[in-house]
């Protein structure tokens, strides 16, 4: 059974080096999933660099998801064109949050962890799991799957973590 334990915002940065899938350039949009829940950028016309800068909310439950996403090229008069996938686990960021309430870390930019590119994710670069500003925050480059090129900087903070229970 799921149980509600918070929240993440999930902002979408911007894209990077992303492929070619019209003539000379692409219509990106990005697909966000996790679980059964799902959230759309917009579509940013003429662009392989695009800055789209746009957030998004979903509740998250245990056991921790799996964020995924997709990039597509917009078509007017057929399917829009995969541009690729990508996912990153959230579990290690959810520990980081755990760790910070035990430990009671309140100092701002104390790095809590960091997460090295393996088979749970899709990053490019190494990621670091901050405090920064009251929130846990995750900064992210996940290089897309099934593609030539292109790769998606994310923004991840979690929020509304119930409090921890001391050990007995």
């Amino acid at each position: 059974m799921e149980e509600e334990l918070g929240q993440i915002k999930v902002n979408v940065i911007q894209g990077y080096r992303l492929v070619i899938r019209d003539f000379k350039t692409s219509d990106p949009y990005v697909i966000l999933k996790l679980g059964d829940q799902t959230a759309k950028t917009k579509v940013i016309n003429s662009c392989l660099n695009p800055n789209w800068n746009e957030e998004f909310s979903f509740s998250l439950s245990e056991p921790f998801g799996v964020l995924k996403l997709e990039v597509f090229d917009k078509d007017r008069f057929k399917a829009d064109d995969k541009m690729g996938h990508a996912h990153i686990n959230l579990q290690p960021l959810a520990a980081a949050a755990r760790l910070r309430q035990i430990l009671g870390v309140a100092t701002d930019g104390t790095t809590l962890r960091k997460v090295i590119p393996d088979s749970d994710n899709c990053l490019s670069v190494e990621s670091s799991i901050n405090w920064e500003n009251g929130e846990v925050v995750q900064n992210v480059w996940l290089r897309l799957c099934d593609v030539e090129s292109g790769e998606i900087e994310l923004k991840i903070k979690l929020i509304k973590l119930p409090p921890v229970s001391p050990p007995k």
